[in-house]
């Protein structure tokens, strides 16, 4: 099963905001945190009767339907990287397939995986996609009863390798948006690549389990408040 097929959540035949241009995305069932703030905490049990156990070949059967309207194929989750066979097996075939090869390849990742699995995908990866929850060890762990130590060396990992395409912020009001927090997590990133990329995520209750539904929601203005407050402090690259 880990190489040849996934238990998928869900899958989307267009979508933009996955990564860069148009892209078919494929949701994988299972993550190794437990982020109060989840979008999608439907796919965070290792298993779910409502997931489906695909094949790559069933996989790539649903991307080529798509092939004429997208410019690549995202994988996320759940945590991605906990079938990180199934995506290379899933990768490898996108890049030996002549109709497909044109396609690029993104991981979307929380981070946790070690080096030696993002340099096993690295050959058939074109980019990956991180989200940082929060810098703070003792934060990370109150929003998501897990490390970000894994996270933090994913980062740097990925920018050795030439494949993080962007660091993602979910920023939640009096959580993890405070300025302090902001200019230490760019100064942070800023030190591993002056060039890096962030973007900013809203957050907002749908979808979310019952005890963020309680949250505040981010409003436009306080996104551009804290793309300002990067900028300010050296970011260059934001979305």
């Amino acid at each position: 099963m880990k190489a040849h097929h996934a238990l998928v959540a869900d899958f989307i035949p267009f979508s933009w905001v996955d990564g860069p241009g148009n892209r078919f995305v494929l949701f994988l069932q299972g993550c190794n945190f437990n982020c109060l703030a989840c979008h999608n905490p439907q796919t965070i049990a290792l298993q779910s009767q409502r997931a489906e156990l695909l094949s790559v070949e069933e996989v790539l059967s649903k991307i080529r339907k798509s092939t004429p309207y997208i410019t690549g194929v995202t994988v996320s989750g759940g945590e991605a990287t906990l079938q990180s066979e199934f995506i290379y097996t899933l990768f490898r075939a996108i890049k030996d397939d002549p109709e497909l090869c044109h396609l690029t390849t993104f991981i979307d990742s929380n981070g946790s995986a070690k080096q030696d699995t993002w340099e096993r995908l690295a050959p058939v990866t074109d980019g990956a996609m991180i989200d940082l929850k929060v810098l703070d060890e003792t934060k990370h762990l109150a929003l998501t009863g897990s490390s970000n130590g894994e996270v933090v060396k994913s980062i740097r990992i990925l920018t050795d390798l030439s494949l993080l395409y962007e660091v993602r912020l979910l920023l939640l009001p009096r959580q993890n948006d405070s300025e302090l927090e902001l200019a230490a997590t760019a100064e942070f990133l800023l030190a591993i690549d002056p060039n890096i990329r962030i973007k900013v995520n809203r957050f907002m209750t749908h979808g979310v389990r019952a005890q963020a539904r309680k949250w505040t929601e981010v409003s436009e203005e306080e996104v551009l408040g804290y793309k300002g407050i990067l900028r300010s402090n050296g970011v260059k690259e934001l979305a």
